[in-house]
This record gives structure tokens, C-alpha cells and sequence, in this order.
């Protein structure tokens, strides 16, 4: 945990949080990593296990992630820097370009890898240039620029990657020396490849939704138009227009991401980039489209900085390590490193508004899920979500979010789960929470990878398809189920509706999973329920120890069933709450289910445990 200084309750009533605990964290990170820089300073070799690109890729990482924090809150004190931050890290550039030094930087055309990093050290140039790029010899720029340029001709993968390329020569456009403009062309064309309405990207071709819509596909292109704006003009401005008006749509619905304790929703990839999170809502307030107000904006970004610094993601030297709190192996891709977690430099995005600007003046006020509840379908990546002021809890129905670029491989509990949450996590092992599963001959449930979205008829409802498969190399292709599922919600109450398909009119268990939630009575903030509506006959509950980043131990309930023939339909209520008043309500509650099928048509209605009808309805 970060030593913060004392709560300003007067300003931030909510939080405590101000721009001087803003401040204050960045220094503390930023000290926390010096001790592990190598002597030159162009390595932070930061302790944990090497990524596969090997531990002096990591290094360099250590070395780009940190410097963007330190540009961020250079810059944004206007070239104040009392801690010497410019400093240190202009020592270790000028050692990691060095094709004489004793061990520079790889080569980005060597070591694919530190690409990625070559887009944080562009930034923090272009951020820091007076106070670091403009006190540099000639020498000292030409190599810098000819690591950079190393760039060109790379293969990357296609997605936000591309993006990379654009920050890179569009850095070296600005010092005058030549560039490959066909980079910066060609990222932003294939940028728009990827937009799909509402403020969302895909990241890449697929399905591929997830906060990386936020902290990259809209970061990186505002960011461009502000380093491009000298070079062209017109189009920077162009540019801006267009990704003001995404930005905006996206923020509509991307500011009740957060639940009242401070959380993102934990949904998609590299979740250990936290608060990184809250990028889009400093963007928003650089930029003027934010739809909240700016006491909104920085009590839902101090929101996720406390959530984090209080739950424990700093360890007792102050550094962060791959997981949600603290480490937790099970979440980390292997692309990621000791030093990955850093990307929640993009967090501090803030620092860049000035002191006096409203969002760090104006008095916190609560965020959108303390005012009112609001459920709502996000037709462009397939969610629906729902909040509830009387707990604070953020809801997210998946039926559109599976990261697979047209094939399966596996199951990924960062997408394949039906729901995710502010307050709960899947648990990382053979899924059970918040799926359906055939259940084997070897007792091995089924998989959900590729979702196939389909057409609902009813409101706040949204309908999608999978074929399940068992092991890792499985193709859906050749797998001889379907399952068609529903989901219907309304504050609390989530109506799951599974029609079960079999080619060979196969007998097989069906079991249904709810929310995985800690056991532990003193931090329980929320309950999970499973209620059967249609289909089960019989219910408990799973425990699991070690498999849960929010948990050490985790309880899900269960519902199971029979399959036979060629077709079945099961339904579930699932309830995930901390309401008193809820949990009340669910117990005895009497669902009276109505199924109608006619010409193609399913219809499930419910009566919710408060009283009121709820509906799910699709095309079969």
C-alpha cells in the first residue's frame, strides 16, 4: 500500500483523494522502481517472472512504462520536478540508444516487444520535450531516432498495435528527420476498420471488446492528433473532430463502468493495468465530452486509485506485480512481464489538466451508480449493464466479448463467462461461475468460445450462441452441440434462458453456474444467488480456494439438469447483491415461469422476486 497523505474530506468528500494524492502517488511508484534500474539507468529490472520476450525486453519495459508516469507529472507541474525524475530517465536514454553502450535497448526488429515500448517513450519525449528532447546533443537525438526508426518493416499483430507505429513516426515527423508516413497512414485507416458504433473499437478483427477500447483505441489517436497538429494541420484537426465525438458516445455509457467501492468492472485482458482504466475519463475532460460533471470525473478516477492502493495492488516496497490486488499468476498473459503492470501509468493521464483546472477544483459528487439504478443494452460490443445504487454493484451481461479472431482455443474466463462484476471475479480454473456446460463422459464441463450473436425480442434482453467444446484443440466446428442463451435484466435480476441443441440426440448433465463470491464474513460486500426457473432438478453450492484474484476463497452456486433428445430449454435467475432488501425478497420467492414458443419464437417470463414481471425473448 502507498502512504497517502491525510484524506481531504473538505474537497473530496467521497474519496479523499485530491491532486496532491495524485502527485504523491505517481512520486512513490516512480521512487519504488529506482532501486531495481540498472547503473545507467536504461533497465528497471523489476522481480517476478520473465515474459516471453525475455528479461532484458522486461527491463525496457520497466524502463517505458515508469517514464510515461514521470512525463505525465512533469509535465503537468510545467517542468517542476523536484524528485529529479527527468533525470534519471534521461540518463537511462541516453545509455539505451548508445549502439556503443555496454548493453543498449534491443533492437525493435530484433525483439518485437519493444515496440510497444517505443510508443511510451515517444509519448513521454513528445510530453517532456522541453525539459529532456531539447537538452539532448545531436548525437544523442540521431540515436534515439535510429533505435526508433528500427521500427519500420516489423510484422505486428493487427490490432492495437498499429498504433504503436503511428506514435513512433509520427515523434520522429516532428524532429525533422525523415519518416515512414505510410505507418501513420496506415494505422489510422486501419483503425477505422475496427469502429463499430458507439464509441466502441474491437481490438483487432473479432469480437476483441474490453478496456483496451478505452486505454488504447481511443487514447492513442487523440494523442497523435496533438503531436501531428504542427506537421498536418487540417487533418489533426479533422481527426480530433472525429475522435471527440467517439470519445464522447463512449463515455455515455463507459462512466457507470465503475462500482461505488471504485472498481472497474473486471471484464477482458490485462486487468492488471487497473486504474489504467480511468484513462478515458481524463481524456474526456482534456478533450470537453465527458457527459459528467468534473467532481464526477475525479471521484470515479480517485474511486479506482484508492479501490487498488487500499485492497493492496502495491506490495510493502510499493511495487505492483501482475493481478488484481496483489499477484495472482492465473490472470497474467504470457506477453506480460514484472513490469507489465505499469501501464496503469495511463492513469495518471490526469496530471497533464492543470492545477487550477475544474476537475481537480470542483468538489467530488457521487458517480452515476450512487445517484440512480440503469440497466441498458451496449449493442456495439454486446453488454448489458446494470447498476444499483442501494449497493453499488455494476452488472455485466456478455453476449458479444469472446477475444477469438474467428476460431476457439479454450476457455478464457476474462470473456467466456456469461456475467462479470464490479464486486466478484471468475474463478480461473475448469469454468463454472456464470456458464453453462455440458458436462462430459469424463466429467469435464463443455466450453463457450466463439459467441454468435442472435436477435431479441424483448427489451433490455440480449441473445447469443455457442457450440460447445472440451479440450484445448477442440474446434466448434466440429462439435455436435448448440446452445442458445438469453439474458433478461432489471437492477438485481438477471434471467438466463438456455435453449440445448444435439445433432445425436445425446443424454447429457447440464449444469448452470452463478457469480463466484468470497466467503470470507467480514469482506463479503455481496451475496450470490441461483434460483431454478425451468429445466434443473437439483442446486448447491462450490467451494474454491486459490482460483479467484479478488478471493482466497470463493463460493458459486450451482443449478444441474438433465439433456435428452434433441433439445431442451433450462432457466435460471441469477442475483448477485449486496441489498438487504434483495436478499429478503429472494428468499421463497415464487418465479411462476410462462414459456411460449410459437412460429420460431421463445418467450420466458418470470415474476421477480419484487413482485414485477421480467421477460426474455428471442428468435430460435
Amino acid at each position: 500500500m502507498v502512504a497517502m497523505p491525510d484524506d481531504n474530506r473538505e474537497l473530496s468528500p467521497i474519496t479523499g483523494y485530491t491532486r496532491d494524492h495524485w502527485l504523491h502517488a505517481a512520486d512513490a511508484q516512480l521512487r519504488a522502481v529506482r532501486p531495481f534500474a540498472s547503473p545507467d539507468h536504461a533497465f528497471i529490472n523489476l522481480p517476478g517472472t520473465a515474459s516471453w520476450s525475455g528479461p532484458i525486453s522486461d527491463g525496457l519495459e520497466g524502463f517505458a512504462r515508469t517514464f510515461i508516469l514521470a512525463a505525465f507529472r512533469v509535465a503537468g507541474e510545467k517542468g517542476h520536478d523536484p524528485h529529479g525524475h527527468l533525470t534519471f530517465y534521461r540518463s537511462g536514454l541516453i545509455a539505451g540508444t548508445d549502439p556503443g553502450s555496454a548493453q543498449p535497448w534491443p533492437r525493435i526488429d530484433v525483439t518485437r516487444q519493444a515496440l510497444v515500448e517505443a510508443a511510451s517513450l515517444v509519448l513521454g519525449l513528445h510530453l517532456s520535450r522541453v525539459w529532456l528532447w531539447d537538452t539532448l546533443t545531436l548525437q544523442e537525438q540521431d540515436n534515439v531516432i535510429a533505435w526508433l526508426s528500427a521500427s519500420v518493416g516489423v510484422v505486428i499483430p493487427d490490432n492495437n498495435w498499429v498504433m504503436f507505429k503511428v506514435m513512433v513516426q509520427e515523434f520522429i515527423a516532428s524532429t525533422g528527420r525523415s519518416f515512414e508516413e505510410e505507418d501513420i497512414t496506415n494505422g489510422l485507416a486501419r483503425l477505422e476498420d475496427w469502429y463499430v458504433g458507439d464509441g466502441w473499437y474491437t481490438d483487432g478483427d473479432g469480437q476483441r471488446f474490453d478496456y483496451y477500447s478505452g486505454w488504447a483505441m481511443q487514447l492513442y489517436p487523440v494523442l497523435w492528433t496533438m503531436m501531428a497538429k504542427d506537421r498536418v494541420p487540417e487533418l489533426a484537426a479533422l481527426k480530433l473532430e472525429l475522435y471527440r465525438d467517439r470519445l464522447r458516445s463512449y463515455l455515455e455509457r463507459y462512466v457507470r463502468f465503475f462500482g461505488t467501492n471504485g472498481a472497474p468492472v473486471f471484464q477482458g485482458r490485462s486487468l492488471m493495468y487497473r486504474f489504467g482504466a480511468t484513462a478515458p475519463l481524463w481524456l474526456g475532460e482534456m478533450l470537453g465530452v465527458t457527459p459528467v460533471e468534473p467532481g464526477v470525473s475525479r471521484r470515479l478516477a480517485s474511486g479506482a486509485l484508492r479501490y487498488f492502493n487500499d485492497g493492496g495492488a502495491f506490495d510493502e516496497n510499493g511495487l505492483l506485480h501482475g493481478g488484481w490486488f496483489g499477484a495472482f499468476g492465473p490472470m497474467v498473459q504470457s506477453y506480460s512481464g514484472p513490469a507489465s503492470p505499469y501501464w496503469t501509468s495511463k492513469g495518471f493521464l490526469g496530471l497533464l489538466l492543470p492545477a487550477d483546472h475544474p476537475v481537480w477544483t470542483a468538489q467530488e459528487s457521487p458517480a452515476p451508480v450512487e445517484i440512480s439504478d440503469f440497466t441498458g443494452v451496449l449493442a456495439a460490443p454486446g453488454f448489458v449493464l446494470s447498476t444499483t445504487k442501494a449497493d453499488g454493484v455494476v452488472r455485466l451481461a456478455n453476449h458479444g466479448s469472446d477475444n477469438q479472431p474467428g476460431i476457439s482455443t479454450g476457455d478464457d474466463p476474462h470473456y467466456s463467462r456469461f456475467a462479470f462484476s464490479s464486486h466478484t471475479a471468475p474463478d480461473f480454473r475448469a469454468p463454472l461461475d456464470n456458464h453453462i456446460a455440458v458436462i462430459d463422459a469424463h466429467g469435464e464441463p463443455s466450453r463457450r468460445t466463439v459467441i454468435h450473436r442472435r436477435t431479441s425480442t424483448t427489451p433490455d434482453t440480449l441473445v447469443s450462441a455457442h457450440r460447445p467444446v472440451w479440450g484445448d484443440d477442440d474446434s466448434e466446428s466440429d462439435s455436435s452441440w448448440t446452445i442458445t442463451s438469453a439474458t433478461a435484466v432489471r437492477g438485481p435480476w438477471e434471467l438466463r434462458v438456455h435453449v440445448v441443441e444435439s445433432q445425436t440426440g445425446t443424454t447429457a448433465i447440464l449444469r448452470e453456474g452463478g457469480y463466484a463470491v468470497g466467503t470470507d464474513a467480514c469482506e463479503k460486500p455481496v451475496s450470490s444467488w441461483l434460483l431454478p426457473v425451468l429445466g434443473y432438478e437439483e442446486s448447491g453450492a462450490e467451494p474454491s480456494s486459490g482460483t479467484n484474484p479478488m478471493a482466497e476463497d470463493t463460493l458459486t452456486p450451482w443449478l444441474r439438469g438433465v439433456h435428452s433428445g434433441n433439445r431442451s430449454v433450462t432457466a435460471s435467475l441469477v442475483v448477485l447483491s449486496g441489498d438487504p432488501a434483495v436478499a429478503q425478497a429472494v428468499v421463497g420467492a415464487q418465479l411462476c415461469p410462462e414459456l411460449v414458443e410459437t412460429e420460431g419464437l421463445l418467450t420466458l417470463s418470470i415474476t421477480a422476486p419484487d413482485g414485477e414481471k421480467l421477460t426474455a425473448g428471442f428468435r430460435l
